[in-house]
C-alpha cells in the first residue's frame, strides 16, 4: 500500500513538474518553426489515432458499423463548425437509429 502512495505522489510531482516547465522554459528555449509545425503535425496525428481507436475497437474487436458512422456524422459537424451540442446529439442519435435498425 505505501508503494502506491509513493507512486501516486511521484507521479503528481511529475506532472507537476512537467506543467511548470512549459511556461518556465518557453522564454529560454527558442525551437524552431519547422519543429513547432512537426509537434502541431503529430499532436493531431496522435489524436486522429485516439478516435479511430476508440470509435472501431472494444475488447479488441471491431465495435461494428454504428459506432463509427455516428462518430463520422459528429466529425463532419464539427469540421463545418456546428454547436457542440447539436455534433453530440447528432453523432449519438446516429448511432442509436442504426441500432435500432439492427445495425450493429
Amino acid at each position: 500500500m505505501m508503494t502506491l502512495v509513493v507512486a501516486v505522489v511521484l507521479l503528481g510531482v511529475g506532472t507537476f513538474a512537467f506543467r511548470l516547465a512549459g511556461p518556465t522554459l518557453r522564454a529560454r528555449v527558442e525551437i524552431s518553426p519547422r519543429v513547432e509545425k512537426l509537434m502541431m503535425v503529430g499532436v493531431a496525428v496522435l489524436f486522429s489515432a485516439l478516435v479511430a481507436v476508440s470509435a472501431l475497437i472494444e475488447s479488441q474487436e471491431f465495435v461494428g458499423y454504428a459506432r463509427p458512422t455516428g462518430v463520422l456524422v459528429g466529425g463532419v459537424l464539427a469540421w463545418r463548425k456546428a454547436p457542440f451540442v447539436i455534433v453530440v446529439i447528432a453523432a449519438a442519435g446516429t448511432a442509436a437509429v442504426l441500432r435500432l435498425l439492427g445495425v450493429p
